[in-house]
């Protein structure tokens, strides 16, 4: 009898992620792999961005998600390309699940390719699907203490979002502290603080979107 081995499934991801990568670089597009908790507000981040930059940037969205296409049909209303992945359970999406879904997507002349994960603060952060940068998104609405608690998510993340600023009023959430204890897992990454139901903070993080988009195509 022989037993999968945990390495073997992971390394076998790493090598279609790269193949992806180099796909990916040829065609000049930025990918961001788009992770959170459930709720936290990923698909509405998206919808904001998508409309905001849709004169400016030519984008599309790969969805992932447990069950039902919601999340695509809320992002195709956009205008953007969208096409769903239904993990049928699994809580993560894969290189290879990627890869299959980019045939429904038309790749030429595209700026952005946002890979939203589904809503995870563990298994997604284990498996690269090929992107430039990793997005977390944490809703103030969670606990300023979630990079404590998840420091993986976001050691290795690019940009943390802190989405729904408008509820700051409302809740128990220390921006400092949260700030703090994600600088302190990666003194790199990139804090936006936004509100995608007011629109509050989005110019900073459509701003770092075009600096990222201008590094790719050179």
């Amino acid at each position: 009898m022989q037993i999968p081995v945990v390495r073997n499934i992971l390394e076998a991801n790493a090598n279609v992620a790269s193949e992806l990568k180099d796909f990916f670089a040829q065609k000049g597009i930025l990918v961001l792999n788009l992770m959170s908790s459930p709720g936290a507000g990923k698909t509405t981040v998206l919808e904001r961005t998508l409309t905001d930059l849709r004169d400016e940037l030519r984008m599309a969205v790969v969805e992932g998600d447990l069950q039902t296409d919601n999340d695509a049909r809320r992002v195709a209303a956009t205008g953007a390309q969208a096409v769903q992945i239904n993990t049928e359970g699994g809580c993560h999406l894969t290189a290879s699940q990627v890869q299959e879904a980019l045939k429904s997507i038309d790749l030429d002349d595209l700026d952005i390719l946002f890979i939203e994960n589904v809503g995870n603060l563990v298994c997604p952060a284990e498996f690269d699907v090929g992107e430039d940068f990793k997005v977390t998104l944490l809703s103030v609405a969670e606990g300023d203490d979630k990079p404590e608690k998840y420091p993986l998510m976001f050691h290795i993340s690019a940009v943390m979002l802190l989405n729904k600023t408008d509820l700051l009023p409302y809740v128990d959430f220390d921006m400092d502290k949260a700030g703090r204890h994600a600088r302190k897992l990666n003194a790199d990454i990139s804090l936006f603080p936004v509100s995608a139901r007011t629109g509050e903070g989005l110019s900073a993080w459509y701003d770092w979107l075009r600096e990222k988009v201008r590094a790719k195509r050179s």
